[in-house]
């Protein structure tokens, strides 16, 4: 008798819903960064989001071919809706920095840079499943290693969004005299 009262009943617009988000996240696509999507990731539409808080696209570039330049682990993607560029994500290996916190110096990790989504196609889940679905490709080709990154101080919907994800800060004096949080993630 219990049982016959828990069952809970949907109404078929929120049925709907779900199952039109689901359709339409099999749409997404995350493609390797190349010769031939390059012009297309310059004409993600990123205005509204000043360079402080996410790299130009021409930065994006020019890291991804250092990446392969140099044999580092990770690669960038864009993140496609059927035929259309709406987003880029470079996911590798990090490299020294002299801001790196002591706790991650001499231990591997994947930094996370130039993460965008096209300013028309924001708050649809569309970065939540390509950050999600990048993760798992990078992890799956290269293994798993903690997580970095930066967030301008500023950019609390970034940082909220990141803390979604499981993304923690891991500094404390280093970023109190920078303008970024720093996050990590550890899987």
């Amino acid at each position: 008798m219990w049982l016959k009262e828990s069952i809970v009943t949907l109404p078929l617009e929120i049925v709907y819903f779900v199952y039109y988000k689901e359709q339409a996240m099999d749409l997404i696509t995350l493609e390797l960064l190349s010769d031939s999507n390059i012009e297309d990731v310059r004409k993600i539409q990123r205005d509204d989001i000043s360079e402080a808080f996410v790299d130009t696209a021409d930065t994006i570039i020019e890291l991804n071919q250092y990446g392969i330049d140099h044999n580092c682990k990770g690669h960038t993607y864009v993140i496609k809706r059927a035929d259309e560029s709406i987003g880029v994500i470079l996911l590798g290996e990090a490299l020294a920095w002299d801001t790196d916190p002591e706790e991650m110096k001499g231990v591997p990790f994947y930094r996370l840079m130039g993460f965008v989504i096209d300013k028309r196609c924001r708050s649809r889940g569309i970065g939540s499943y390509a950050l999600e679905k990048a993760i798992q490709m990078i992890y799956n080709e290269f293994g798993v290693r903690p997580i970095a990154l930066g967030v301008h101080k500023e950019n609390i919907d970034a940082e909220r969004f990141y803390v979604k994800h499981g993304f923690r800060r891991y500094c404390q004096e280093l970023c109190a005299n920078t303008t970024a949080s720093l996050m990590k993630l550890v899987r």
